[in-house]
């Protein structure tokens, strides 16, 4: 109870206890929208509906997790420059946030990972990794480099620039294109409900991901793989295999590691139009597995040491 009386004390100051722009404030009342849009699908349910919903949670999915993570994060692979961009649109209709924002807080997940300065860190509790960070502007870019300033090479490009000025007007678009194609059934499902998983699955990769799962290499913080989130978010429940190798193009590195993401881009790379994969090597993996031995050996030799001197 008094663990229950603590997250709850902890959670009201994170989340009245500080001062909101319009930036938390108009994305509080996107999130919000959407999961009471979301409630209605039980009444707007078609089967049109629902596969519309899921091929757009497949679209926009894959333009979260291979173009704005795989691609223009850690640049695993090149694509041309008009499939790139095509990409990075798909992922704008996720509602993630411009390409320059999403790549920018991830570049600093990976410099600042499980520590105070990472915009999402788990060390400021599950709530705040996990959807806290996305209504806490100050919260996210106060404590790490200058926002943007680790994207130069995405704002020298124009199409990036204008995507983050007017990401929120492409969403838009979608959902009133889909509500003159097929009504509240396809605004419901199509938008909400679609919009809903795909978010929380990405969110539970900072949350989840980083609390509950396997951790198969020793990476020095808490990343884990969770075979959930990995059906969920294409693949990118792999996570201590991309904190392992993060300029991997492929993230289910086991074969019954399921890994969508990296599906498309190995199709990709067979008609060419994906080139420079980068893969970790056996030498890098037998490398990374010495490493893990040898951590092992040392934290079971200081278990012994502290049994031996009576301190366990």
């Amino acid at each position: 109870m008094l663990d229950w009386d603590h997250w709850l004390v902890k959670w009201r100051v994170e989340f009245w206890g500080r001062e909101w722009n319009f930036v938390d404030i108009g994305t509080f009342t996107s999130l919000v929208f959407l999961h009471f849009l979301s409630l209605f699908a039980p009444f707007y349910f078609t089967w049109t509906a629902f596969w519309l919903a899921i091929a757009l949670y497949f679209v926009s999915g894959v333009g979260v997790t291979l173009s704005f993570h795989r691609n223009l994060s850690h640049r695993s692979f090149k694509l041309p420059r008009w499939l790139e961009y095509f990409f990075a649109y798909c992922g704008v209709l996720s509602l993630q946030r411009s390409p320059l924002d999403w790549v920018s807080v991830h570049r600093s997940h990976h410099q600042f990972t499980d520590t105070v300065k990472d915009p999402h860190s788990p060390v400021r509790g599950f709530w705040f990794s996990h959807v806290g960070w996305t209504i806490d502007y100050r919260g996210r870019n106060g404590n790490y480099e200058p926002r943007l300033k680790n994207v130069g090479d995405l704002k020298r490009q124009p199409y990036y620039m204008f995507l983050h000025y007017t990401y929120p007007l492409h969403y838009i678009a979608l959902g009133v294109l889909l509500y003159f194609l097929g009504g509240m059934p396809f605004l419901v499902w199509g938008m909400g409900v679609r919009t809903v998983l795909f978010l929380h699955a990405t969110f539970g990769i900072n949350s989840i991901c980083h609390t509950w799962g396997q951790q198969i290499w020793e990476t020095g913080d808490l990343s884990r793989n969770n075979w959930l989130i990995g059906l969920l978010a294409h693949g990118e429940g792999w996570h201590n295999n991309h904190h392992a190798f993060q300029h991997s193009a492929r993230h289910g590195l086991e074969w019954w590691q399921i890994d969508v993401t990296w599906y498309v881009i190995r199709f990709l790379e067979l008609v060419g139009l994906a080139t420079e994969v980068k893969l970790p090597t056996e030498i890098q993996k037998k490398q990374r597995a010495l490493s893990n031995k040898i951590i092992y050996e040392e934290k079971q030799q200081q278990l012994e040491t502290k049994v031996q001197n009576g301190k366990l």
